[in-house]
């Protein structure tokens, strides 16, 4: 569905992305993650047309998305993160707005408006303009007009901004659903929602690719640093520079709660000093409330893959 080959955009002394190579097969949800300013919008407002490439070349659907732009679009739903909306019109009038400028006609448009309506839970709100609606369903309509044409492939970037966690949920699951017959590239940092909805994952940093896979492999694969979580009552101890000088921690945060401490120590991969903490533990008469070791997450592999030169 999406073909990406040796894709680059230079702006003056400046780098946006290099030389990006992916695909993205017909029917898969995949998550594209990077810090602000890893590349991802640039990618994506190249793949809908919206900005031109440097070099480098991108298909959807086997369109060329800049020697056949119109072609390739017909096949695209495109949710922007800050979608533009006409604040003085009403839901269901700018759905059918929307519906028409992009080629539904006849009493596919009444359809297509009132399938979407549903889908995005927009019914209650059908009637009411636009600039009257909370952030949370404002950007449910945004959604709802990437999906008035009814197209083979959604283009979303950050579409749980501003939502509430119920409305997260609908949203995931509605994206879910849609893989059934859609094909989605979803840009979020919300990075448990990935690891439930996305199928892949490519992880962007600095205009380039560093990761491609599942989450699972992911995390199976790399040798991602862990974490420790000790809450203790340290007395008039530094305790955080003693945890820090430990070997294979990496770094340690600690806050307070109440007469304990609490403390998070990231590991160097494959190294555990839990039994090293519990010995100095009980020889400088620390009361430990709780020591557990973390199993690394998606989150931790973002981190370890952006970290560096950031």
């Amino acid at each position: 569905m999406i073909q990406v080959e040796n894709l680059t955009k230079r702006y003056a002394g400046f780098t946006a992305i290099d030389n990006l190579n992916f695909e993205v097969e017909r029917g898969e949800i995949v998550g594209f993650l990077g810090p602000n300013g890893a590349g991802k919008s640039t990618t994506m407002k190249i793949l809908t047309s919206y900005l031109p490439a440097t070099s480098g070349t991108a298909r959807i659907a086997g369109h060329d998305v800049f020697t056949h732009s119109l072609e390739a679009r017909r096949h695209i739903g495109y949710l922007p993160e800050n979608t533009p909306l006409y604040h003085d019109m009403r839901v269901a009038e700018y759905l059918r707005y929307r519906a028409n400028l992009k080629g539904v006609t006849g009493m596919q448009v009444r359809k297509r408006v009132a399938d979407v309506l549903e889908l995005c839970s927009l019914h209650q709100v059908e009637r009411k303009l636009i600039g009257a609606l909370s952030k949370g369903y404002r950007q449910r309509v945004g959604l709802a007009d990437a999906l008035v044409a009814d197209p083979d492939l959604l283009i979303l970037d950050e579409p749980t901004i501003g939502l509430d966690p119920n409305q997260i949920r609908q949203v995931r699951d509605l994206i879910k659903n849609l893989a059934h017959k859609r094909t989605v590239l979803i840009s979020t940092h919300i990075l448990p929602e990935v690891e439930m909805t996305c199928s892949r994952v490519i992880v962007i940093h600095k205009g380039q690719i560093r990761a491609s896979d599942s989450s699972e492999n992911l995390l199976r694969n790399r040798r991602t640093s862990a974490m420790l979580r000790l809450e203790a009552r340290t007395g008039s101890d530094e305790a955080r520079p003693l945890l820090a000088q430990l070997p294979g921690v990496r770094e340690v945060a600690e806050e307070k709660d109440g007469d304990f401490s609490i403390f998070q120590l990231r590991l160097d991969p494959g190294n555990d000093p839990s039994d090293e903490i519990l010995r100095m533990a009980v020889e400088r008469r620390w009361n430990v409330r709780e020591l557990m070791r973390r199993r690394p997450t998606l989150e931790d592999v973002f981190v370890e893959l952006t970290h560096t030169d950031s």
